[in-house]
């Protein structure tokens, strides 16, 4: 695990002379993600700069920027290739000769053979770069699900790219200017979604694609694409054995390590069947880490300890108290842009503790939107279902109207009307967005200023979740929905928490349910085996019925959630505090009315918790804009 940099070297640069330095900024900001040694590359056409977190092959020879033997490509690269090993048996029966034992090597010699078809074959996550010196092309690619970030700058002209956005905006020549649009959009969905960053002319190459570089401009391609197209048949027996099968592998690809490995495990299915299963390939007792809250609604740490003392593992554990406020905001500095996901703060907490004892640590990321695991799953397809029991013309007619007398009682039942007859209104894209907002338009109209609404109003966020929705080649509503989750909500959150978070601390996290097998598997069953009745995740449960007892199997979900209303009173008041009272938000002010974000603030503070996740996004951009705009 590392991180990249690089930028093509334009006659016409100011800065040319000086690029040596300037790649070493660009590194030197990216040092946590690759603590152990850090290299400049530079020719005439290009300048490449790598951070390493040595985990396979700890040697010298290792080190990055890689050149080929032939002296005609070069490599930098972030991530792990699981099935290096196998790939490289192949390319010595070839007539490859390797000089080391790194997984980078298999890539460049990969590349020199198949080109950009080599991606096909990789089974792992990474974000790379590689220059052809002959050609004069460089090429970029990112892995299939967006594990790993890559950032890149380009105006028409000149080319940058980054593992972070704080390294690719060390570069002088790349503008910070704020894309408006994307405000909207992270207010909406707590991040910003792919392609889009923050800022204007930067963006995130999106997960699956790669993309070349030659003096013509850029060429984008997209290399894999998950399809929910075709079912599999056969007994829930057949398909249950031959996922269990599928993770068990994924499992033990994602073991290989030449430095200390353990796991994160929360006590839910998904951390809980990885751990058993790492535990059925080690010798050793697995370290677990778990973390835990003072609020016994949000504790998990007792059904982490339960699985824990079921495989025996050498577990640890770490409870979220005072280091709240003292930590949020160099916490949050390390997302670059507006992120407010909450529970990046326990995911920090729990690298922290796992870095700790370990330098890889695995997850159980992806059991949520592979099996319909969210409980937003079930509440929008009971949705999706009464709404195809009343006309059209009632359904857009009516309903808005009998919401909005419902939207005039502050009766809790009244609220929950509002909201289902306003969805019901809706067709089942745009009812999938307002479900998942976290920015209520009622709330948005009360607070944007003039100016901003002007700059936005004819740009709706619903259109990034809507795009997917519609593009998805699955029959059924869940289907498309567990579709745009994966593309976006999973690459654009999930993953961008995790990445930031485990980097934060140079650890490594690797995520088996997230390999590119299980996920193909899990697009192909038929939606009854993922959310059955009100049962979630039931084929996964059943994969994994004679690993875990039935008790963890099927007890309640709680999420990685956060006590959010609770510390915005308290242990997060005084900072909140700052930006919400008097003219303490800077930032926001440029976008919304003061004296309407007081008004939500003073409500919370007497006990109104309506507004809870609009004030923490609020917040949280305040955080971002002091760190990186003021």
């Amino acid at each position: 695990m590392c991180g990249l940099a690089g930028f093509i070297r334009l006659a016409e640069t100011p800065e040319r002379d000086g690029h040596g330095s300037v790649l070493e900024a660009m590194g030197d900001a990216i040092r946590h993600r690759g603590p152990d040694a850090g290299q400049v590359w530079m020719d005439e056409d290009i300048g490449l700069v790598h951070r390493r977190l040595s985990i396979i092959d700890l040697s010298e020879a290792g080190t990055q920027p890689m050149v080929s033997g032939d002296g005609n490509l070069v490599i930098v690269f972030n991530g792990e290739i699981y099935n290096y090993q196998a790939l490289r048996t192949d390319l010595i029966r070839s007539g490859y000769q390797f000089r080391t034992q790194t997984d980078t090597e298999v890539l460049l010699a990969l590349y020199e053979s198949h080109g950009p078809a080599c991606l096909e074959a990789l089974n792992g996550m990474f974000a790379m770069a590689i220059w052809d010196r002959t050609d004069k092309r460089l090429f970029l690619a990112r892995d299939r699900l967006g594990k790993k970030p890559l950032y890149y700058y380009w105006n028409g002209t000149q080319l940058a790219f980054a593992s972070e956005l704080k390294s690719l905006t060390q570069a002088p020549f790349v503008p910070r200017a704020i894309r408006l649009d994307a405000v909207k959009d992270f207010f909406a969905y707590q991040y910003i979604p792919d392609p889009k960053t923050i800022y204007e002319n930067v963006y995130k190459l999106p997960p699956g694609f790669c993309m070349e570089w030659t003096k013509n401009g850029i060429r984008q391609h997209q290399y894999w694409d998950v399809s929910f197209a075709r079912c599999d048949s056969g007994s829930e027996a057949r398909l249950a054995e031959e996922l269990e099968y599928l993770i068990d592998d994924a499992v033990r690809l994602r073991m290989v390590s030449d430095v200390p490995l353990g796991a994160f495990l929360s006590g839910g299915i998904d951390s809980s069947g990885v751990v058993g299963l790492m535990a059925r390939h080690s010798d050793r007792p697995v370290t677990t880490c778990a973390i835990g809250f003072d609020s016994e609604r949000f504790d998990e740490v007792a059904w982490a300890r339960k699985v824990a003392d079921r495989f025996a593992t050498d577990h640890y554990e770490f409870t979220v108290r005072e280091n709240v406020a003292g930590s949020l905001e160099s916490i949050a500095r390390f997302f670059d842009e507006p992120f407010a996901d909450p529970s990046f703060v326990p995911t920090y907490f729990v690298s922290r503790l796992a870095r700790q004892k370990v330098t890889v640590a695995l997850a159980g990321d992806g059991g949520d939107e592979n099996f319909a695991g969210y409980s937003k799953y079930r509440t929008d397809q009971v949705e999706n279902r009464l709404r195809g029991y009343f006309p059209a013309f009632i359904r857009r007619h009516m309903f808005p109207w009998l919401a909005g007398l419902a939207g005039h009682s502050g009766h809790a039942f009244a609220r929950k009307a509002n909201t289902l007859l306003s969805t019901l209104a809706l067709p089942p894209d745009e009812a999938f967005f307002t479900t998942n907002s976290f920015f209520r338009r009622s709330v948005w109209d009360a607070l944007v200023n003039g100016e901003f609404h002007r700059a936005t109003t004819d740009y709706d966020p619903a259109d990034v979740t809507r795009e997917y929705y519609q593009r998805a080649d699955a029959e059924d509503h869940l289907g498309r929905v567990l579709y745009t989750d994966i593309k976006s909500y999973l690459p654009g959150d999930i993953l961008v928490k995790v990445d930031r978070m485990s980097m934060a601390n140079s650890l490594e996290t690797r995520a088996p349910l997230l390999d590119y097998r299980v996920v193909e598997f899990a697009a192909r069953l038929p939606s009854v085996l993922k959310l059955h009745g009100r049962e979630k995740k039931y084929l996964l449960k059943r994969a994994f019925s004679e690993l875990l007892p039935d008790d963890v199997l099927y007890r309640r979900k709680m999420g990685f959630s956060v006590p959010l209303a609770e510390w915005l009173r308290h242990e997060l008041r005084p900072l909140a505090a700052t930006v919400f009272e008097g003219t303490g938000g800077v930032g926001l002010a440029m976008f919304f009315d003061p004296g309407a974000i007081r008004r939500l603030w003073h409500a919370h503070l007497t006990g109104d918790d309506r507004y809870t996740q609009e004030l923490w996004s609020l917040l949280v951009f305040e955080l971002w804009w002091r760190a990186y705009e003021a």
